[in-house]
């Protein structure tokens, strides 16, 4: 079981921006790990575009799960993990995470500004390290009772949250937060650059 990506994303307006996050890039080649952390940007900017205000929905796509918390105060929280992780700790964590986020960070500070500056969560290093044992979420049960009491909307992939017609390639293509050699790196894989066959290739 694995978390790769935590994030805050400002998300009450196109195009979605990132807000603060941590991201574990160990499982990757070192030649290609910025390439990876660019396309989590990328997909949890288009994961938190497409969550309403008070949803919590679970996004499936090859091995990996997005889960994706929105809030009223115009954020949403994201996590990328490994389809093994459970759920519902990885909701609990949101909580938690988007909860203190909003504490440190009123709205005041980020909602005017375009783009808002980067802020900084300093737990988000230890939360990534610390709950990648699913255990460890024992500690933040106090927020079971509203999970229970909210579905989780589940997707089967990232394009099935896109608009009709829209792409993966298409938003490849027009990210402005992906670097050129990334995108050269989505064209020469062939497919969603996340998927368990181009990571297979990348360690070798």
């Amino acid at each position: 079981m694995k978390i790769y990506y935590i994030g805050v994303i400002r998300n009450e307006t196109k195009p979605a921006y990132e807000l603060c996050c941590e991201k574990d890039l160990s499982s990757y080649s070192r030649f290609t790990r910025d390439n990876y952390g660019e396309f989590m940007t990328l997909f949890s900017k288009t994961v938190a575009e497409r969550t309403k205000p008070g949803q919590r929905q679970d996004i499936q796509e090859q091995s990996y799960t997005f889960h994706a918390y929105g809030r009223t105060e115009g954020v949403a929280g994201i996590i990328i993990s490994d389809q093994a992780y459970p759920a519902l700790v990885a909701h609990q964590l949101l909580s938690k995470v988007v909860d203190e986020f909003l504490t440190l960070h009123p709205r005041s500070k980020w909602a005017t500004q375009t783009p808002p500056p980067s802020l900084q969560l300093q737990q988000l290093k230890e939360y990534l390290t610390k709950y990648q044992d699913p255990a460890q979420a024992d500690s933040i049960m106090k927020i079971q009772k509203e999970l229970d009491e909210t579905k989780i909307v589940l997707h089967k992939t990232i394009e099935s949250v896109l608009e009709r017609g829209e792409k993966i390639d298409s938003l490849v293509a027009k990210s402005d937060g992906l670097s050129a050699q990334s995108k050269m790196f989505y064209t020469q894989v062939g497919g969603f650059p996340l998927s368990p066959s181009v990571l297979a290739n990348d360690r070798r």
